[in-house]
């Protein structure tokens, strides 16, 4: 069986753990009977780890409960960047083994239930664990949207940028987040009410700037190019700008300028929103 799954963006600033986007960024896994584990990787992370440790045979295995498939992933999200990689490729490896939670299992092994809830529901989500177990709601989202993201050509690792977090905050910062989340999540609704300032934040993107000093130059770039917000992409580095579809090349071209001003290296990708999420079956290949 084969499944695919699109990337997500997380945080989107002051959403913390807690809110995703659905990227049209895709990881497809097929999951087929075989006498041993084989697995076979292509696109984005092809090779790292095409062996029993690669998250797909692990996902798999733990569905299926025994080791006597073949695996073939075929990706076209940036691993290690920000993008959901990880909770995308859990989410399909599920559904392509047969797991009728494929929420749950993905949320399981990547322990980002918003990332989780993006990449199987698609569109706009919030998502949180309750009592142990994962919970997610879909939030509207305009389809006058896109987003343009800037991928940097650097590693920063997830538990790494985890590791600079503020253990505790003041009630001033908790107020200042939960006040810019309530602008954001109408500002995605609503593309006229969303303003610069909604994607605020002081839980994890100040803390984050250690890791990549050029960034908030480069937010700040993307939103003098056009965009209506910005922000990091999860734990980054990839930033995300939040553009009206009809002006997404102009921004593009912008961010690409900045990025070369800036002496960083890397990509500018303009993406849909993915109001699908996991997808099964002979539509579920990802073209390379």
């Amino acid at each position: 069986m084969r499944a695919r799954a699109p990337a997500s963006s997380a945080n989107l600033g002051p959403g913390f753990d807690t809110l995703a986007v659905a990227l049209a960024c895709y990881v497809s896994v097929e999951v087929e009977p075989a006498d041993a584990l084989t697995v076979h990787s292509e696109g984005e992370g092809a090779g790292l780890f095409d062996d029993a440790s690669h998250l797909a045979a692990r996902v798999a295995a733990g569905v299926l409960g025994h080791d006597r498939f073949s695996v073939r992933v075929r990706s076209q999200i940036p691993v290690a960047r920000g993008l959901g990689s990880s909770a995308a490729l859990a989410a399909a490896a599920a559904a392509a083994a047969g797991s009728e939670d494929p929420f749950g299992v993905a949320a399981a092994y990547d322990g980002h239930p918003e990332n989780a809830a993006a990449s199987v529901f698609g569109g706009l989500v919030a998502a949180t664990v309750v009592e142990g177990t994962p919970m997610q709601a879909r939030l509207p989202l305009s389809d006058e949207l896109a987003f343009v993201v800037m991928v940097p050509e650097r590693n920063l690792a997830t538990p790494g940028a985890r590791g600079l977090l503020p253990e505790t905050l003041s009630r001033a910062d908790a107020v200042f987040n939960l006040g810019r989340l309530g602008l954001l999540v109408a500002g995605l609704a609503d593309p006229a009410a969303l303003v610069p300032a909604a994607t605020g934040d002081r839980i994890h993107q100040p803390a984050r700037t250690a890791l990549f000093p050029e960034a908030p130059a480069l937010l700040e770039a993307l939103v003098g190019a056009g965009a209506l917000a910005a922000s990091w992409s999860g734990a980054g580095p990839s930033l995300i700008g939040i553009v009206r579809a009809a002006n997404a090349d102009a921004v593009q071209e912008g961010a690409e300028g900045a990025l070369a001003r800036a002496g960083v290296a890397g990509r500018v990708l303009v993406l849909t929103p993915d109001h699908r999420g996991i997808v099964v079956g002979g539509e579920a290949d990802v073209p390379l």
